[in-house]
């Protein structure tokens, strides 16, 4: 069973006049790869993988494909019909990968049987490892811990990306210790890597990303006193990048650098510019990971 286990960047889809942009895409992912995170989710929610055709998804996946290694890329699958979801699983396991990221249906909102049996459907079909994820703010239901327990047994479901607001259901997921416990709550990266949890799938970490690999490992060495420093410098830009719906922050910050155009697919919409301005004064004032202590 793989295991999952720090900085994963949930990486967004640059866009070009409304049409995916794919040698943009594999730009960002190797200048993330180049700074140490530990890989890439593709077509997830901050990918607005919702507004992309199957077929843009698929190219998505076979760009980033192009310029990573397959044990660094996970990729996103949803939906709300098991059919055409398993048929769209079935098209990704045509590609080498390190796993799926599979949310509960949206919109349905079914009972927690029917989480077990959706979950146990996609995970049986599955021939990559498995990362449950639980947020309930976009699918209207939350994965209870009784739930979470009994797919962390299905041999195929490896970790679990955790937005689901209960604390106590991921203390103890991570005293479990039956799949790793990934936090998507960029917010909660440090209280949750000393908690004893595994990392995270992270939307900020895009900016500065050799900072929040630098995070992971001064909770591993124990120095907690750098971790709380470099924790609390980037907490100000993580804020930031969810002060308007996601991605719309991280896009401007990563177009202000000039990897991205700042575009992203209607209903979404640009953040405000007082608030790119904003972005940009904070980035500015973040240190180098060479000026940190380690």
């Amino acid at each position: 069973m793989a295991s999952f286990s720090g900085i994963w960047v949930a990486l967004v889809t640059p866009f070009n006049n409304d049409a995916v942009d794919l040698p943009a895409t594999k730009r960002l992912a190797q200048h993330l790869l180049a700074s140490g995170v530990s890989g890439l989710v593709v077509c997830g929610s901050t990918g607005e993988a919702a507004a992309l055709s199957k077929e843009e998804q698929l190219a998505v996946l076979d760009a980033v494909l192009e310029v990573a290694p397959p044990r660094q890329v996970v990729m996103g699958l949803s939906g709300n019909n098991m059919a055409a979801t398993l048929q769209m699983q079935q098209a990704i396991q045509l590609r080498d990968i390190a796993g799926l990221l599979i949310p509960a249906p949206y919109y349905i909102r079914p009972s927690q049987c029917g989480l077990v049996d959706y979950f146990t459907q996609l995970a049986d079909a599955a021939s990559v490892p498995v990362i449950l994820y639980n947020i309930p703010q976009r699918t209207g239901i939350p994965l209870e811990l009784a739930t979470l327990r009994q797919l962390a047994r299905h041999p195929r479901i490896a970790a679990v990306k955790d937005c689901g607001g209960n604390p106590d259901a991921t203390m103890a997921l991570i005293a479990d210790g039956e799949i790793d416990v990934l936090t998507g709550e960029d917010n909660l990266i440090l209280t949750t890597l000393c908690l004893g949890g595994s990392g995270a799938i992270s939307a900020s970490a895009h900016l500065h990303p050799e900072r929040f690999v630098q995070l992971v490992q001064q909770v591993a060495n124990g120095d907690l006193a750098a971790a709380r420093s470099n924790f609390y410098a980037l907490l100000p830009m993580i804020h930031q990048m969810f002060s308007f719906p996601n991605p719309a922050p991280v896009k401007a910050a990563l177009a202000q650098q000039g990897l991205i155009r700042n575009e992203l697919r209607s209903p979404m919409q640009a953040a405000p510019q007082a608030l790119q301005q904003q972005i940009a004064a904070t980035l500015a004032r973040l240190q180098p990971t060479d000026a940190l202590i380690d």
